[in-house]
């Protein structure tokens, strides 16, 4: 069975007339006017593959249900939130959110809606999954930056440089990491300070631990385990587990560059 995601962008001008298509999809479209608020939605269908076209869904059939069923949705209560001076709250989101759904599904035969995923802004994501127990996810991305050297005492040195390569410099080398951290949310409403809780409980437990530090030397965790990024990721679940309250700790990743990356969960 395979999974096939898209991402569908467009822009809300909450206090404008409403929003012209526009040409360019790959910027958003709706395109928006002005300084609006853009938003970017992933559908994820799971289905079999057509033999007769090599697809689960062509892809333009997703942009074009998205945007008749799923966009307006958020379009509509956006401006109308904005225009009476009222916020947006996650529950708002998690709510049309699943409101979209519901009214994509009968747009696609063989494929199911299995999840959906909407970008706030380049580092926090929020997403529903369908399929199985329904769930509600918040994601939020942090970075920090260290230095490691990768060694172990049992091997030779011969050893440790055909295992490690370059990591095994004994100067040791920095990376820019990027945390991202994903809770499942409650059902109950979000307290006034939500966020700015969460992203507290991150930088107390995790970063004022690593970030701008030496992994091996400053960090006692990492005195005899090498700080792979693997295990930076499950060092990071084991600070921040049970942390949150109701909303549950469920995936950590950390990425070492743009192309290295763990995540950890407990199965």
């Amino acid at each position: 069975m395979h999974t096939l995601c898209r991402q569908v962008r467009f822009s809300v001008n909450p206090f404008g007339p409403a929003s012209e298509a526009g040409f360019n999809s790959y910027a958003s479209r709706p395109c928006g006017d002005g300084l609006a608020v853009y938003l970017c939605l992933t559908a994820a269908l799971k289905g079999p593959v057509d033999d007769r076209t090599g697809f689960v869904v062509n892809v333009s059939e997703i942009d074009s249900a998205v945007r008749r069923a799923a966009v307006p949705i958020f379009e509509r209560n956006i401006r109308s939130r904005f225009q009476q001076g009222q916020g947006v709250s996650l529950r708002d989101l998690f709510r049309w959110l699943w409101d979209s759904a519901e009214r994509l599904q009968p747009f696609f035969e063989a494929a199911q809606i299995c999840r959906l995923e909407l970008a706030l802004n380049p580092f926090r994501t929020i997403s529903i999954r369908r399929e199985k127990s329904p769930m509600r996810t918040y994601s939020e991305r942090f970075e920090f930056a260290a230095m490691h050297r990768l060694w172990n005492d049992a091997f030779s040195p011969e050893e440790n440089f055909r295992r490690f390569g370059k990591c095994a410099n004994p100067a040791g080398h920095g990376h820019n990491y990027i945390l991202e951290v994903t809770v499942q949310v409650s059902d109950e409403p979000e307290p006034h300070g939500w966020i700015g809780d969460f992203e507290k409980v991150i930088q107390e437990y995790f970063l004022s631990i690593v970030d701008h530090k030496n992994l091996n030397a400053d960090v006692p965790h990492f005195s005899h385990i090498n700080p792979t990024v693997e295990n930076i990721a499950s060092y990071a679940w084991q600070c921040l587990k049970g942390k949150f309250g109701e909303n549950r700790l469920i995936r950590i990743t950390v990425w070492e560059n743009d192309r290295t990356y763990c995540t950890f969960r407990e199965e």
